[in-house]
């Protein structure tokens, strides 16, 4: 279970004393509940002692017991013998999940880029190089040794040496997830993820059986250092989820200094990293980072679903020759490999990449500036990231009402992801994940929808303005 210290609560807590007159135990107890509703505060972190905390904001204790009762009242905290307080969240429906049956409503709650023409210029090139594959079973579980030799090279240019047989190619990067899941994690093991996260990796390791330990990632400050330097002694994790480029949703990539830290941190505990780099082609300016793997023993997952287009259900592994073998043990009772046809095509693709992500780049900056805009002209008090590539911006509305805005969205024709979808147990309701990868119009249309959600919801808070309830930003 990690614990906050009073120096780092403080850090997080900010200028939190009132100036209107508000009792002191209230504003504190206010900013430590927006804090867990963020996900800033993880769900089961333990709350520094009352003492420690009022020596060191220099409170009496009388005020930092308040507070601890209030988040106790309202379901924020929770006194575990043994443990002190520990950060939850109070019992609610959360989030309901999408429906199946989305006919017409604006999907605007994935993070998808439509595809371009020379995906179909490699159907035509893979359907003629077929005939030369058509004497093999098709049965291949490794993936056929052109595509994987095309894809270690790559990585070998990225400054990552790798071998053909280092690289196993999967049905899509959620497939591989999955498989990692299966082959290296044990019912009760411990699996360290981020939090915020894709919320399919988050259900692929819940699947099997782990218990999900968080470390906090955040658009202001990305990987909390001091939460990563207690939660690998802390949990002793078999296995770390992360994605250092352009994380999904907050879409900070992580720094060199800190990736050879993780990395370290990950051997010195007998952890086994997962980074998923599906979106590591998706700066808006620069080249990929190089991989995490650089840095030490790392599992890297990539796929063009993100980059290219996400009908082309194909991605990679790429690993220690001795994990992709166990890879392709654990595969065989879910699926008998990769279809031939469409590998050829990945190929062709990847063959001519640099110039699809040339014009990717120029799309995505495109859509980051009609959205940023449009958002800034909507909804002048919400929080809108700077960021330097990805495919979403992950924004901060200033009340804790993305689930209600994502139904009332609904009503007017658009489907959002709100917050509490990328969390644990519902946090992260001040958030929206929105993308800039959509057609202008699209675009558009969808901010319409939102805007007139977010008045709908204005409209029914009684007691409270409309200017009121827009300018709420903590």
């Amino acid at each position: 279970m990690p614990s906050l210290t009073p120096r780092r609560l403080a850090a997080q807590l900010g200028d939190w004393r009132p100036s209107n007159g508000d009792p002191l135990y209230a504003a504190l107890a206010d900013r430590i509940r927006l804090l867990i509703l963020d996900g800033r505060i993880t769900l089961g972190a333990r709350l520094p002692a009352e003492r420690q905390l009022a020596q060191h904001e220099d409170l009496s204790r009388t005020t930092v017991a308040g507070a601890y009762a209030r988040l106790r009242e309202l379901g924020f905290l929770q006194s575990v013998r043994g443990s002190g307080s520990v950060a939850r969240l109070p019992d609610g429906p959360g989030i309901p999940e999408p429906t199946a049956t989305t006919a017409g409503l604006l999907e605007f709650s994935k993070a998808t880029l439509t595809a371009i023409p020379l995906v179909a210029d490699a159907a035509r090139d893979a359907a003629a190089m077929l005939p030369q594959h058509l004497g093999l079973a098709g049965f291949d579980l490794y993936g056929l040794t052109e595509l994987r030799q095309e894809i270690a090279d790559r990585y070998t240019r990225r400054g990552l040496p790798t071998t053909v047989d280092e690289v196993m190619v999967t049905l899509g990067a959620q497939h591989a997830i999955a498989l990692v899941a299966r082959a290296l994690v044990a019912r009760g093991d411990r699996v360290l993820v981020e939090s915020p996260s894709y919320p399919h990796a988050l259900e692929a390791f819940q699947q099997v059986g782990a218990r999900l330990v968080t470390v906090p990632v955040t658009t202001e400050s990305g990987w909390d250092d001091e939460a990563l330097e207690q939660v690998f002694p802390r949990t002793a994790p078999a296995l770390a989820y992360l994605m250092p480029d352009f994380h999904n949703p907050t879409t900070r990539t992580m720094p060199a200094a800190q990736r050879a830290r993780v990395v370290a941190l990950a051997e010195r505990h007998g952890t086994t990293i997962v980074a998923d780099e599906t979106m590591s082609d998706l700066g808006f300016d620069t080249d990929a980072p190089p991989p995490l793997g650089v840095h030490g023993t790392v599992i890297t997952i990539g796929s063009v679903g993100k980059s290219v287009w996400g009908g082309i259900r194909l991605g990679w592994i790429r690993a220690e020759r001795s994990t992709i073998t166990r890879l392709a043990l654990a595969r065989t009772s879910n699926d008998l490999g990769n279809p031939t046809l469409e590998q050829l095509m990945l190929l062709r693709l990847l063959q001519q990449y640099d110039r699809v992500l040339d014009s990717r780049r120029e799309q995505l900056r495109a859509g980051h500036a009609l959205l940023t805009g449009l958002l800034r002209e909507r909804f002048p008090t919400w929080r809108v990231p700077e960021v330097a590539g990805g495919l979403t911006l992950w924004v901060n509305i200033g009340t804790p009402l993305a689930s209600q805005l994502a139904l009332a969205a609904r009503t007017h024709g658009v489907l959002i992801g709100a917050g509490p979808r990328f969390g644990l147990d519902g946090a992260f309701e001040r958030y929206l994940r929105l993308p800039f990868c959509y057609p202008e119009p699209d675009t558009r249309a969808a901010i319409d929808g939102l805007e007139r959600a977010w008045h709908d919801i204005a409209a029914h808070e009684p007691s409270r303005p409309v200017d009121d309830l827009l300018d709420t930003v903590v």
